[in-house]
């Protein structure tokens, strides 16, 4: 009776110290405007999901093509409509690991597969990972290049989109429940 309980006792407490870190509130902001451009290229999503496992280093997140707001509804809509798909293709990916990481703080190499508008390609940046407080932060910034995924700019937008959109991720994890 005593190694039931010992036993029990060991595997709640292992619960207890989950190493998956998780959020719904994560953030993904983009730029694709052109250097001098009035018209921006902008936009944010507010509602990305990330779950990292801090023992294993592996990290996916996930937004919704939707989620993301520009400043200019018509935008939006060529944005969600004509470029991306979005009721075809209704979300973006990343599933990879963050090499290295041991449970500190610092500058790591993030690497894995990153799908946008249904193609998936390899990709390798840097992100800084912040832990504190029983809490981790992932952030950084990277750039696409919109034809690896298959998103065309025609003629007439190449005055206001970019070919290649900056990337700027935020991700505070907390332990999932």
């Amino acid at each position: 009776m005593k190694k039931i309980g010992i036993v029990v006792l060991l595997l709640t407490s292992m619960v207890g110290f989950s190493q998956k870190m998780m959020t719904r509130s994560g953030e993904i902001k983009f730029d694709a405007t052109v250097g001098s451009s009035v018209d921006e290229v902008k936009a944010t999503s507010n509602t990305v999901s990330c779950i990292f496992d801090k023992a294993t280093g592996d990290i996916a997140v996930q937004a919704m093509v939707k989620s993301f707001k520009f400043k200019s509804p018509l935008m939006e809509e060529h944005f969600n409509e004509n470029y991306m798909e979005s009721d075809k293709l209704p979300k973006t990916t990343f599933k990879g690991k963050v090499v290295g990481f041991e449970g500190k703080s610092g500058s790591f190499d993030v690497e894995g597969d990153l799908t946008i508008h249904g193609v998936t390609q390899k990709v390798k940046t840097k992100m800084t990972v912040t832990v504190a407080a029983g809490k981790v932060s992932i952030a950084g910034n990277f750039t696409v290049k919109l034809k690896d995924y298959n998103i065309d700019v025609p003629a007439l937008a190449k005055k206001t989109l970019a070919e290649t959109a900056k990337l700027s991720v935020n991700l505070d994890l907390a332990p999932k429940p």
